[in-house]
């Protein structure tokens, strides 16, 4: 079988153009057609060159699609003769490419040199725009997930809203591309997206001042003394590296007396899949945590755990929803398979492929689907998601409208004697635990999953 090596150049003596014969009669008309499909069939030849012609045993299965062939050329003649715009060679022919990949699945994708470019930066941690990871669905934007402490996330995007207009524009129409072009724009601008909403009877209007990204990737705080809190916002080349940094710090801070952990993927759309394997394999001490098939051997990958366990067995929570996506469910799938944390919240996007970028020589790259990822206990998450151990429900918890009261205790009583082991609790640290008290308070799902881990410390003792 021949191998398409991405990285080599393949010139015209490695095709055989002569065997392939046309029928042009149909283009007569015009010279700059025929020049076109002249091209077009040199081009068929250095693309698939190698693939077909170096193994062609004359079958069906090998045989040019000599039919289908002709009636592009036939489409491609009567748009550049009857179209009501003249449309140049360059902007049909990606056209054509862009159609060929969009109708492969929604992540298969022609990059240009820019959109190339932008992919490059956006790697990075910092770009411009709202915050929002998005994909196409029916031809409109659907928000994956809001990213963190963005201007999406202030303004109350939510994963799963449908943008239907930006500004005056129509989404309906529009590719991904243009879409994303329309939403970036300079920071300090502003934008009126039109949302529809499950659950909300008529659209939603949210005005977004457009801002700098920059993403943090891993975030942690302590919830109540032994018991952290880790954020993961995306799965980036160093979130691996951050997280055991995050881990040691609330360590140190405990004392080494790690009661528990909360690993936090909800609305984290992914990111690079080597981040995923590193932060699954800081909770595992052995065994699969992914692996990759496709049609190629080189997309037959397989990830495997090193000993370790960053919490030395101490009980794990992590909460994931609709939001959770590609790295976040690998990360998921591997810890519930191997049984080493309770996976809670509602059940992950159910994006279980992997893309491949593949460099062009004219600069721009194909994003290109080439694998399907499967958790250690051999599921695919294509489609399906990550369903949690324990399911909990979308709730905004709120105060009751009358105070609480407060009983009065010998601390309050002015001029109470100290407990004789001096103030360890000054007023910033008071405060700092009232701070995150509310936090979790206003948070359903994190709320009940400490009170599980308080559960599993109890039972692991």
């Amino acid at each position: 079988m021949a191998k398409t090596v991405i990285s080599d150049k393949v010139t015209a003596a490695d095709a055989e153009t002569k065997s392939m014969e046309w029928n042009i009669s149909m283009l007569s008309k015009t010279r700059n057609v025929l020049l076109l499909l002249m091209g077009l069939a040199l081009g068929v030849s250095l693309t698939i060159g190698q693939s077909v012609f170096a193994e062609r045993d004359n079958s069906d299965a090998n045989a040019l699609p000599l039919e289908e062939l002709r009636a592009f050329t036939e489409v491609f003649a009567n748009i550049k003769n009857n179209y009501v715009e003249e449309a140049t060679d360059k902007e049909l022919l990606e056209n054509a490419i862009r159609g060929m990949l969009s109708g492969l699945d929604p992540h298969s994708a022609y990059l240009d040199t820019d959109a190339y470019k932008e992919l490059q930066v956006g790697t990075s941690g910092e770009f411009g725009g709202l915050g929002i990871e998005v994909s196409m669905e029916d031809g409109f934007v659907k928000v994956v997930a809001p990213i963190d402490d963005t201007p999406a996330d202030r303004a109350g995007v939510k994963a799963g809203d449908l943008v239907i207009r930006l500004d005056d524009t129509p989404v309906k129409g529009l590719t991904l591309r243009e879409a994303v072009t329309i939403m970036r724009g300079k920071p300090g601008s502003d934008i009126l997206l039109t949302i529809v909403r499950d659950g909300v009877d008529k659209p939603l209007k949210i005005t977004i001042t457009r801002a700098i990204i920059q993403v943090k990737s891993v975030k942690h705080r302590s919830l109540e003394p032994g018991f952290g809190y880790i954020r993961i916002t995306q799965f980036q080349s160093h979130t691996g590296t951050n997280l055991k940094e995050a881990i040691s710090e609330l360590k140190q801070e405990y004392d080494g007396n790690m009661k528990g952990m909360i690993l936090d993927l909800r609305n984290n759309p992914g990111g690079v899949l080597n981040a995923a394997v590193e932060v699954s394999d800081a909770f595992l001490e052995e065994g699969l945590i992914v692996y990759t098939e496709g049609r190629i051997d080189d997309s037959a990958l397989k990830f495997k755990a090193t000993p370790n366990d960053a919490l030395k067995g101490a009980p794990l929570v992590v909460l994931i929803n609709s939001g959770s996506a590609s790295a976040s469910e690998i990360v998921a799938g591997a810890l519930q398979d191997h049984k080493r944390a309770v996976i809670m919240g509602s059940k992950s996007f159910g994006k279980g492929s992997v893309q491949t970028i593949l460099p062009m020589n004219n600069g721009a790259a194909l994003k290109l689907t080439t694998a399907r990822y499967y958790t250690p206990a051999g599921r695919s998450i294509q489609a399906e998601g990550i369903v949690p151990d324990i399911p909990l429900d979308r709730i905004n918890l709120t105060a009751a409208n009358e105070p609480e009261f407060e009983p009065v205790t010998e601390a309050d009583l002015a001029g109470h004697l100290d407990n004789g082991k001096g103030d360890k609790n000054s007023d910033e640290e008071q405060a700092k635990d009232e701070e995150t008290k509310q936090s979790i308070s206003k948070d359903y799902q994190l709320f009940e999953a400490l009170n599980l881990l308080k559960g599993l410390h109890i039972l692991t003792q």
